[in-house]
């Protein structure tokens, strides 16, 4: 949860946390079964308010983007995504332990609507949701060769879903932790935890792994916990933090390079994000991560609190998608952006 600056500004720091504090316990509980949505999306046809003919930021060409609107309350607060290999597919998961699944609609190589949208319930391997049980805060999310993996905040655990051959009414199953790194997760801070996940693509050197990013230190701008969960490289690395930025996601290009979502708040200047670009050969275990900056939004950037970054690939194009956390408020907006990558 992120105090906004639309709050700050028309209630005051003290009332805005109240609000939103409010907001945090009134969090809606997902429904107990599959339920189609009518999402309406509005375009998002520039990305700086202030240079409408701009398309280049940083290392990202802006492509397009929508303001996703829907009548449910139940609707929102997505902290993971993922985008079908194709870009014709989401899934994304929120923090009340919820999937939305959709059809990404285009026109004229936009983005222009999502269609056959559905919520569902994440599922415990008992078959009762999570949102009833002690992993009910999901935060992060990827589906790789058929398997939903979910980083699960307070109790620091990740599941597995067989995605590929049940989607959304898969069981979930805790995904075994070495000692070491489970001790180590179970040590993070309560709400602080695996905000981002990742399986490393083949021609990585953690090929087919699992790696995992806590959101950030218990001590300001130092380095945050990372985990290589799975794999014959299995161990812990830090990630370097600065300037008051958390890890929010991450995603891997095919040469196993990994991208780091970020995102910062503050009272006066609302929400940033950045995004930096490491080396594939960084991350292993005992390292200390960094990365390039890529892209670093401004306050005339459309951006709200963005959680959550899928990477695919189209008509020869590297397209990153990012999804927008509203945490349930009116006062914020689901924003879905997406930007080809300047390889």
């Amino acid at each position: 949860m992120r105090l906004n600056r639309r709050l700050f500004l028309i209630g005051g720091g003290a009332v805005a946390a109240t609000v939103l504090a409010e907001r945090t316990f009134a969090r809606p509980r997902a429904s107990a079964t599959t339920i189609p949505i009518e999402i309406r999306g509005r375009p998002i046809d520039h990305f700086s308010v202030t240079d409408q003919g701009r398309r280049r930021f940083g290392d990202l060409l802006f492509r397009s983007g929508l303001d996703l609107r829907c009548s449910d309350r139940r609707f929102g607060g997505f902290s993971g995504l993922w985008r079908s290999p194709e870009g014709r597919q989401i899934v994304a998961v929120a923090d009340n332990a919820q999937w939305l699944t959709a059809r990404v609609q285009t026109s004229d190589g936009r983005l222009s609507g999502l269609a056959d949208a559905k919520l569902a319930p994440l599922l415990h391997d008992n078959g009762r949701p999570l949102s009833g049980t002690r992993y009910y805060d999901t935060e992060s999310l990827t589906i790789a060769d058929g398997v939903a993996y979910v980083g699960i905040e307070r109790k620091h655990a990740i599941m597995r879903f067989d995605w590929g051959s049940q989607g959304v009414v898969a069981r979930g199953n805790l995904v075994p932790l070495p000692e070491r790194i489970r001790e180590e997760i179970q040590n993070l801070p309560n709400n602080r935890g695996l905000e981002a996940i990742g399986v490393a693509p083949p021609r990585s050197p953690l090929a087919g792994a699992v790696v995992a990013i806590a959101e950030r230190s218990p001590k300001h701008d130092r380095p945050t916990q990372g985990f290589i969960v799975t794999g014959p490289r299995r161990g812990t690395f830090s990630v370097r933090l600065s300037n008051g930025y958390d890890i929010s996601d991450l995603a891997f290009l095919p040469s196993g390079e990994m991208l780091l979502l970020e995102r910062q708040f503050s009272l006066f200047e609302g929400f940033r994000v950045r995004l930096r670009r490491v080396a594939a050969e960084a991350v292993k275990p005992d390292a200390e991560v960094d990365g390039a900056v890529i892209f670093e939004s401004d306050s005339s950037h459309q951006i709200d609190n963005m959680e959550g970054l899928s990477v695919h690939h189209e008509a020869g194009e590297t397209v990153l998608t990012l999804i927008s956390d509203d945490n349930f408020s009116p006062l914020q907006r689901t924003l879905l952006l997406e930007f080809s990558l300047i390889t």
